[in-house]
């Protein structure tokens, strides 16, 4: 590990602006939700997903919090990009100020913070879409591989949804009719799906393979079961349009 690195992981007490990690985190809940800065539906379903939830704010991700109704429990992140007029609103919330000059993300940061409170399921909110195509990016490859280490992530737009797959079952509440699509971020083997239009049994979806695009949900839960690799399930809530 980096100098950077080990400075971005150091003790978050030490960078606390107002209060402390601790008094924010008080009573580790295992469930925890990121806001992001990506684009953001509210919609009935992801408030419902929610409910329950420990809430952190990435930076500019805070301005999703009044949108949403929920008070966040922090704030992380350099500061660079949530509105000095936002920020001003939300003066007595504790922050954890981390310098520009990082090597993580700010929600990466938060995160991996939420981890060290003890979440065992992540809900990230705004992580899909928005003016960062890099940062979407590495939000999809981060529920790869949190879903490796053994820890449930759901990413959400409201519009949309991503899903970290790993080796192992998975049970996934999609409403039926939904378009969906596995993205192989390596070679995936062994994969059953049931619950969809265009099934699978024992299938080896290759890295980059365009062939797991576009199914529909047609039973609730969708199951799949995957014996070896890492990738993401991508759903659309809403029927696509076909292309022009």
């Amino acid at each position: 590990m980096n100098d950077n690195a080990r400075n971005t992981r150091a003790d978050d007490t030490e960078r606390t602006r107002r209060g402390t990690a601790d008094t924010a985190s008080q009573g580790v809940a295992d469930r925890w939700a990121v806001l992001l800065a990506g684009h953001l539906r509210p919609t009935p379903r992801l408030r419902q997903q929610l409910a329950g939830h420990r809430v952190i704010a990435a930076d500019a991700g805070l301005r999703h919090a009044e949108m949403l109704k929920v008070h966040p429990d922090l704030i992380i992140g350099d500061f660079d990009s949530a509105p000095p007029e936002l920020l001003s609103r939300y003066q007595r919330l504790p922050r954890i100020e981390h310098p520009a000059d990082k090597d993580m993300t700010d929600g990466a940061l938060a995160i991996e913070h939420a981890l060290q409170q003890g979440a065992r399921q992540l809900l990230l909110i705004g992580a899909l879409g928005g003016p960062r195509s890099d940062h979407a990016t590495m939000h999809l490859l981060q529920l790869a591989e949190l879903a490796s280490r053994g820890i449930q992530a759901l990413a959400s737009s409201g519009l949309e949804e991503a899903w970290g797959l790993a080796a192992g079952e998975h049970a996934i509440d999609l409403p039926p009719g939904a378009t969906f699509s596995l993205l192989a971020f390596t070679d995936l083997r062994d994969v059953h799906l049931h619950g969809a239009r265009w099934p699978l049994q024992g299938d080896t979806l290759p890295f980059g393979h365009s062939r797991p695009m576009s199914n529909v949900v047609q039973e609730v839960p969708l199951r799949i079961r995957i014996g070896a690799g890492h990738g993401v399930l991508l759903a659309h809530l809403r029927p696509l349009r076909p292309a022009a």
